[in-house]
């Protein structure tokens, strides 16, 4: 689980690495705490992988969802809502922001640099994935990780271990990316605050990785539905 010293939650990472499953498990993790939570959607670059998009799910739970203006059409345009500043006037709950991918998603974050300082700080977590294309190495996972602080103009706070192939991860391939996310925490100077784990595999894993965090697989590729 994110440690909780502070009330408010970033998730970034590189595109595709699993941000926003992240970020959805975490709301609904705290809320069944029963916390009170707002769910803050900054991906204004990725259509295709946006908390917007299951806006509804996290309603039902009784989750608060901020999202860009454009959610929901079929517009592909960089429209923050002003609502988001409501979430740093109102210090109570918790906030999970989900990042745009990379640093072009980051800068958008980085407009609200003083006003998060102001509240108190942040949770910022940077998300791995062994399996995604790009960040392969710990060498090129923590060289995306000083352009996404770069952009936001703020420091992580943790990495978080999210390796998988999306319903084909098998156990085998969580444990074979330990030594990658160790790795990647330690040339960033962070600690690895968690290992993600499909809920299928929880009671496999469980007792075999430090910090494990069961996930369900909420988020779907919108072609999924045709290849089902």
């Amino acid at each position: 689980m994110v440690r909780i010293e502070h009330r408010i939650h970033i998730i970034c990472g590189h595109y595709g690495c699993g941000k926003t499953n992240l970020a959805l498990n975490l709301a609904l993790t705290l809320r069944r705490k029963g916390e009170k939570v707002t769910v803050a959607d900054l991906d204004i670059v990725n259509p295709y992988f946006r908390t917007a998009d299951y806006k509804e799910v996290l309603e039902k739970q009784g989750v608060r969802v901020i999202c860009p203006h454009s959610a929901g059409t079929t517009i592909d345009a960089p429209q923050i809502n002003a609502e988001i500043f409501s979430i740093f006037d109102r210090p109570e709950g918790h906030v999970v922001i989900d990042v745009g991918g990379d640093d072009a998603g980051a800068a958008a974050l980085g407009r609200f640099k003083r006003q998060i300082e102001a509240a108190g700080g942040c949770e910022m977590v940077y998300v791995v994935n062994r399996y995604r294309k790009l960040v392969e190495t710990p060498e090129e996972a923590v060289s995306l990780l000083h352009e996404v602080e770069a952009a936001s103009r703020l420091k992580a706070t943790g990495v978080v271990n999210n390796s998988h192939l999306s319903s084909l991860t098998t156990a085998e391939d969580i444990l074979g990316s330990l030594p990658y996310a160790q790795e990647a925490a330690r040339e960033a100077g962070l600690p690895l605050v968690m290992t993600t784990v499909p809920l299928a595999l929880y009671e496999a894993l469980k007792g075999k990785v430090e910090n494990l965090f069961p996930v369900e697989l909420l988020v779907q590729p919108p072609w999924a539905e045709t290849l089902m």
